[in-house]
């Protein structure tokens, strides 16, 4: 870094010494591009990477990089040239946003010669009338021929913009420059108020086995800027972002990545540091201000595992139950499946929300609920919590509760789960240990395994139009 500018001060005194500078202004507008990439991470921030096609002085000069980001972060900005990187240096940086609107543009000309074309509805346009802006705090005030006006009715017409006024938010670079040819300017920087989220579409069959599971990257625009026929790369991951510098490395960081060959219209995705970059194998226009939706995945025929769960929570291992009615428990259903490519799947799943659907008797698709799922790499299991069963219900009771010693308690429980339902139920039922204490099961209806320090499973079949009830004991030391 210190060589960069060490070298790039000696070209400018080398300049300024021999007296060569431009005095023009070069204004260079999006109509320039050559071409434009798109980096957006899921942390409502963007990176742009566009090439420019610029013809410049040579010597010192001003140059104005306009149409860029409103939400642009000034700091991360990069700038050199392809063509002629030992010829071309950005010397100062400014980054103007001071943008175009009637009080900013009636506060530079306080004191200034103006027309006012006065206008009435019933008589319509006058002829105009010269007046002297006094003052625009709180409405203008006008010198029309030595007597003071407090506003005037009629439109303010100004003879010119001033130069320290822009229509849209400018990069101002003092640069020096070596050669006179055409060159390709590549600049990088962040942006804010860019951001993407995945959602999904799961299909059910008929008997909930399989799936057809859909994936759609939803790109939301705020940054205040258009990006034409952009590469499109999407980073999914957590992004740590604390100061100034760390925004630079990053940009630092994507500049090394190089554009895939397109091998299709989807994304194709790849491990990128700790994180996962979806590229797009085409190109896409995202307009300012544009929520747009591209297909990020398809798999068809995906196996599904339906379960019933009923999960209790409360802990009254060391206490007698407040009562001794039976208390409703609800039954939780889960759909799960795994991200594999033996079950027709395979892609890290990007987090995002995951709607699930089902055809009804008549053919039309009804939704069935939703759940929001986390960065899922291969191979692991998606679950999705859709709701609770209609017609599976359950009762839970204490039965029992004694003191055997100070440090020993023991107490049994009882479960009813009643299925109404034209099939054949397996309920998991899980249940809370003490999980800083000793603790046994010296009896219980119905096997269970033990899920970790603080919890314990039974499964229980339930035939249709049927009960099952599962009782068991425990004794809790600590």
């Amino acid at each position: 870094m210190i060589k960069g500018v060490c070298a790039a001060s000696v070209l400018l005194f080398v300049f300024l010494a021999a007296g060569v500078r431009s005095e023009e202004i070069i204004k260079s507008s999006g109509a320039d591009q050559s071409s434009v990439s798109l980096t957006v991470y899921n942390s409502n921030v963007g990176l742009v990477r566009e090439v420019r096609r610029l013809t410049l002085p040579s010597g010192t000069g001003e140059l104005r990089f306009m149409d860029v980001p409103s939400g642009i972060i000034p700091e991360t900005v990069l700038a050199h040239s392809l063509t002629a990187a030992d010829r071309f240096k950005v010397l100062e940086q400014n980054y103007e946003y001071d943008l175009i609107n009637r009080r900013r543009l009636l506060d530079k000309y306080v004191g200034r010669r103006l027309k006012i074309v006065p206008f009435d509805q019933s008589q319509g346009k006058g002829d105009p009338v010269e007046a002297t802006l006094i003052s625009n705090n709180d409405g203008e005030i006008y010198d029309i021929n030595g007597e003071i006006f407090l506003g005037h009715p009629g439109v303010a017409v100004l003879p010119d913009i001033p130069d320290n006024l822009i229509a849209k938010p400018t990069l101002m670079w003092l640069f020096a420059n070596e050669t006179r040819e055409p060159q390709d300017i590549e600049v990088a920087y962040m942006t804010n108020n860019i951001t993407w989220r995945a959602d999904y579409v799961l299909s059910l069959d008929k008997e909930d086995r399989l799936g057809d599971l859909a994936g759609w990257v939803t790109i939301n625009n705020q940054s205040g800027a258009a990006y034409t026929d952009a590469r499109l790369k999407l980073v999914a991951g957590t992004l740590n972002r604390v100061s100034s510098e760390d925004k630079m490395e990053s940009v630092r960081a994507a500049k090394s990545l190089a554009f895939a060959e397109v091998a299709d219209a989807g994304f194709q995705e790849e491990s990128f540091f700790e994180y996962h970059l979806y590229d797009l194998q085409r190109k896409t226009t995202v307009k300012d201000r544009q929520t747009k939706q591209i297909s990020l995945l398809e798999g068809k025929g995906v196996p599904l595992r339906k379960e019933f769960i009923i999960d209790n929570a409360q802990n009254w291992w060391f206490w007698q139950a407040y009562s001794e009615q039976e208390e409703n428990k609800p039954v939780k259903v889960v759909v799960s499946f795994r991200n594999s490519e033996a079950d027709r799947l395979g892609m890290p799943l990007p987090e995002g929300i995951i709607r699930l659907y089902k055809q009804d008797s008549a053919g039309g698709s009804q939704f069935v609920g939703e759940d929001r799922i986390e960065h899922t790499p291969k191979d692991e299991e998606v679950r999705i919590k859709v709701g609770e069963a209609f017609d599976v219900v359950s009762q839970r009771r204490q039965v029992n509760f004694q003191r055997i010693s100070n440090r020993t308690i023991e107490t049994s429980w009882e479960i009813r789960i009643r299925n109404h339902k034209k099939e054949d139920v397996l309920v998991q039922v899980i249940e809370p240990i003490a999980g800083y204490a000793d603790w046994q099961i010296p009896q219980a209806s119905y096997p269970y395994t033990k899920v970790n320090a603080a919890n314990i499973r039974f499964e229980v079949p339930v035939s249709r139009d049927g009960e099952a009830i599962l009782t068991y004991t425990a004794q809790v030391t600590r």
